[in-house]
């Protein structure tokens, strides 16, 4: 499971309006027919329009300022072995998205007027989506550019020749281009990974647009308060602040497990990816103690996920040496942060 909230952010300032936001997340519908289509949801309702997910996203903005956020972008994506759980995607990821919005508001440390926040204190709206394309901050793509760049150079160069600007062997420069083709580190299907190639497989995931003010438009809730969830004395009175985002993580993985009877391994766990890219010695003792079978999946999920790993991974912890720790632990924080799907 891979989980990633972040701001509305368009250009210097915060845009008014949700609209590109809210277009961008309809692109798969486009040239579908209406039964085919997949449509903004929330904890009550179906079928809601993207008109009207705009029109209140838009109008739930009172007193923020210009540098401030309207709304926030929550990305779900299960991994493919969470995916090969579920019976319908569609209809599963929908109810998964309705128990974990749960799990968000109750990692708020807030109140409202006395009480603690509850699913109905927020206006959010989701979608389904199926399709992901490579984009550039994928490790695929950054490990692919070298070939990309010589490719595009004596692709020019093909230009020039039959266009008479310049002299050479078309044929030759050709047959150097397909070569750099088929070397490329990354390929899908015998082709080179390219931007914008989508990515093959099961890549069904969930986008989140919440607003930044409560259902009343009164109070402001922000899971990027730089406040970890804590009580503090302000004018004599103690005041709840912050947001857990470890404790929402942990509860959607554990949300999950519990709604579809799930069996997760070790190496997908949350805290176990914290540990690997902060503590990778804390990460592999633990990992050295997993069951023979158990471990073996590990390795598994980690090289799926596009962790680089040594050729052989030593089996004391003697041999955990912190060159190869760091080593890992770089590659892992690339490969985590540009993972689609994560682990």
């Amino acid at each position: 499971m891979y989980i990633t909230i972040t701001p509305q952010k368009m250009g210097g300032n915060y845009s008014k309006s949700s609209a590109d936001f809210v277009g961008y997340l309809e692109k798969e519908n486009q040239g579908l027919e209406q039964q085919d289509m997949e449509h903004f949801f929330n904890q009550n309702g179906d079928e809601i329009s993207a008109e009207e997910v705009v029109r209140e996203i838009d109008s739930n903005t009172a007193k923020l300022e210009k540098h401030e956020p309207r709304f926030y972008s929550i990305t779900v994506s299960p991994s493919k072995y969470e995916l090969k759980r579920l019976q319908n995607h569609s209809e599963d990821l929908q109810k998964y998205t309705r128990e974990i919005m749960k799990d968000y508001v109750a990692s708020f440390n807030r109140e409202i007027n006395g009480r603690p926040i509850t699913i109905d204190d927020i206006k959010y709206y989701a979608k389904i989506e199926h399709q992901r394309t490579f984009k550039g901050t994928d490790f695929q793509i950054k490990e692919n550019q070298p070939y990309a760049t010589k490719i595009l150079q004596l692709k020019t160069e093909v230009r020039n020749v039959k266009d008479g600007r310049a002299v050479g062997n078309v044929k030759k420069l050709e047959k150097e281009i397909g070569k750099l083709e088929r070397e490329a580190p990354h390929q899908q299907n015998g082709k080179r990974i390219v931007q914008e190639m989508p990515k093959a497989g099961n890549q069904s995931h969930i986008h989140i647009i919440v607003s930044r003010k409560d259902a009343s438009n009164k109070f402001s809730l922000s899971p990027g308060s730089k406040y970890k969830a804590s009580d503090v004395e302000l004018n004599g009175k103690t005041v709840k602040r912050g947001f857990d985002r470890d404790g929402f993580f942990t509860k959607a993985e554990k949300t999950f497990d519990k709604t579809f009877d799930y069996q997760r391994n070790f190496a997908e766990t949350y805290k176990a990816r914290k540990d690997f890219i902060k503590n990778p010695k804390i990460y592999f003792a633990s990992l050295m103690k997993l069951p023979t079978n158990e471990k073996a999946l590990a390795f598994k999920i980690m090289g799926k996920s596009g962790i680089p790993m040594m050729p052989t991974i030593p089996v004391t912890q003697a041999q955990l040496a912190m060159k190869i720790f760091n080593r890992l632990r770089r590659g892992a924080e690339v490969a985590i942060k540009s993972s689609s799907i994560g682990i």
